[in-house]
This record gives structure tokens, sequence and C-alpha cells, in this order.
């Protein structure tokens, strides 16, 4: 059922799909391999709350996210399942606020181990952390080959405990995978050199949603899967590996009808010029709800199951399309910008590859002043 908006545009998130693409993930997954959902960025921009309470009935076991504020939402939104912080904390005022909303940290440096144990023993809490390791991304993490040593020294401190030890793949969504097994290598070298200095390590993670599809050996005992959650594949030789449902939906309503006559510019800086008499529709959404700007004179939607072009500048709050092939089109019609109507689709990888970019930017960047309405 769908609780019918009365907005001028609005994001559609289909909890059905979410739960099918939730199971789908776990069918393909060994029998001890724990879900652990990442939600960051207000889910991808489906929303944090609502997706956390769908993913968690339907099967994971774990969430994800990337800041304490986001977080604190999730606990405030009444969420109680475990939530791993993927981002940097260092500070005392940052841990007293983990240590409140009972998240777990991310573990990189030892300075910022020490941060954590000393501000702990203040505060008399101990404290379940999780430890990165860097096998070849770069980014956030202690470096793979001093994993034994450093590993051992924050299971030494007292006020903390060491949940887990994980890594991120760079490059599991492509063809080549020869960095990915590269990684894959010194993840598990690291785990050795743990092992043979006896420290023990109840989880271990690794796999990401190109991971999580490209081999289960990637699996360990968790894996952290984010697109793939919301319906879309990290690269299109993946889509064969299961099946997955798109969630999220951009709509808006029709404003105004009108015909414009040959020879007359559109938009701002006249980038279409109509060269037949046609007829207009205005749609009230622009590049301010996330509707990017350089897809302009490049961009389909979907009207009474029919592709419109739109034409001329995107503005910051609207789009005409040319609908002279829709009769008697009226005030209040419905354009589907993201998702299906009838036959047709269009989906965030469509507009990734026009932009050159990918489909994870295209679902973050729907603005909050589109709001979000739940299809069961």
């Amino acid at each position: 059922m769908v609780i019918e908006p009365i907005q001028r545009a609005w994001v559609e998130i289909d909890l059905s799909a979410l739960t099918a693409n939730v199971k789908a993930v776990k069918s393909i997954l060994a029998r001890q391999t724990d879900l652990m959902a990442v939600i960051k960025a207000d889910a991808y921009g489906h929303g944090a709350v609502k997706v956390a309470e769908t993913v968690l009935d339907a099967g994971a076991s774990w969430l994800a996210i990337a800041t304490i504020s986001e977080g604190i939402q999730l606990r405030e939104g009444g969420i109680n399942a475990p939530i791993l912080i993927l981002g940097a904390t260092n500070t005392p005022e940052e841990v007293k606020a983990i240590v409140s909303y009972k998240l777990q940290p991310t573990i990189c440096s030892s300075q910022q181990a020490l941060v954590f144990a000393e501000t702990l023993s203040q505060l008399q809490e101990n404290l379940s952390v999780h430890v990165k390791l860097d096998t070849g991304m770069s980014r956030l993490g202690t470096n793979w080959q001093q994993a034994a040593d450093f590993v051992g020294y924050v299971d030494d401190l007292p006020q903390l405990t060491i949940a887990s030890v994980y890594s991120h793949l760079a490059t599991a969504d492509e063809e080549d995978t020869t960095i990915l097994w590269r990684q894959q290598e010194r993840f598990q070298r690291a785990i050795t050199a743990m092992q043979t200095k006896e420290i023990y390590i109840p989880c271990l993670h690794l796999a990401n949603s190109a991971g999580t599809l490209v081999d289960r050996r990637l699996h360990y005992n968790m894996v952290r899967v984010g697109l793939a959650l919301y319906g879309l594949y990290p690269a299109p030789h993946l889509a064969s590996v299961v099946s997955l449902q798109p969630v999220l939906q951009v709509k808006a309503r029709v404003t105004q009808v009108k015909m414009i006559e040959a020879g007359e510019g559109v938009s701002y800086g006249y980038k279409y010029i109509a060269e037949r008499d046609i007829l207009i529709a205005i749609a009230e959404i622009g590049y301010a709800d996330g509707i990017p700007r350089n897809l302009s004179n490049n961009l389909q939607v979907i009207i009474r199951g029919q592709f419109v072009p739109q034409i001329g500048a995107i503005t910051m709050d609207r789009v005409m399309l040319d609908v002279s092939s829709i009769p008697n089109l009226q005030v209040g019609e419905i354009v589907t910008l993201l998702g299906k109507d009838g036959g047709l689709e269009i989906t965030a990888e469509d507009w990734a590859t026009k932009l050159g970019t990918i489909s994870w930017e295209i679902l973050c960047g729907f603005k909050h002043r589109l709001p979000r309405v739940s299809i069961f």
C-alpha cells in the first residue's frame, strides 16, 4: 500500500524490496557468516532509522555508520542492535559520546587507542572496539604488516575489548581481481601473525558489497553490505550473482502545462531552443533536491508509462519536459525521475553512467526537502 503524498516531489522507499534484498544477500552467505548492513549517509539517502528497522527484521545482525551523530540518530530512533562506527574518532569528548550511546568505534593507531583507554579509565567504563587494517586501500587503518603487534597492544589495554579485526577492499568491483586477492592475502597473513602470537579475535570481516558477490572466500565471519541492500550492483558483471530490486524511486508532480512556439528558448541560458511548436510541462523538482544540473538536456523521465525528454537547464526547483507525445496531460500527474512506471525503468546507474560517476553518489544526493514515503 502507498500513502499518497501531497507534496510537489518525494522519494519513495520500497521496504518490501529492501527486505527481499537482505534475504537475497543472506542466501549466498555461508551459514556462519553474519550480515552487517551499512547505513551511513542516512542509509545512502533512504532514511536511516526506517532502513535499520527493516534490515534488522529481515536478518541483518549489525549496523555500520560513518559518524557518531549517525549512531546517535539510530539510538534515539529506538535501534538497539550493535553499531560499528567506520569513521575516525579521536577525542575524549567523542569517547564519552560513544560510551553514552553504546556505539563501537574503529581503532586505527596506538595514539587513538591510548586516548580511548585513558578516557575510559576516567569513566570507569570498558568498551568493545574494532581494529582496522590497511591492506591496500591507503585510507584508515594500521599497516597490515604491523597488525599483530598493534592488535596485541590494543588487546593488552584493560579498558578495551577487541570485537573484530577488519579491512576494506579497494577494487572488488573490477573484473581484474589481482589487487583484490593481493589484499585478501595480506589480510590472511595478518591473521596468521595474530594467531602465532595467540591473540584471539572473535570476528573477522573484509568484504563490501562487491566482495560479497565475488567469492565466498572473502566472507569470513561477517560481510559489510551497503549498495546491494539498496538494490544496485557494484558493477555490471556482478549482476548475475543474485537478484536485487532497487529500493528508491524519485517522483514529482506536473505543476503547469503549456505550449511554446518554434524558436522559443527554455530555461536559463537558452540551452534548448524549440525546433517546432511543443507542449511543455513543468515539474517541481530541481538541483536543490538532488537532480544533477549536468543532466540538463540529457535526462529522460517517465509519464504514463512513456519516456519523455527533459529540456533546457535544470534549475534549482524545477525541470521542464517536452510532453508533446502525452495527450491531455493534467496538472498533478506524476513524473517518475528514478524508478518504474509501466514497463519502463530508470535507475541510479543510468544517471551515473551519463555523468561519469557512480550510483552511490546519485543515491546519496537526494536532499531532505524531498520527504521519504515508505511503500510496503
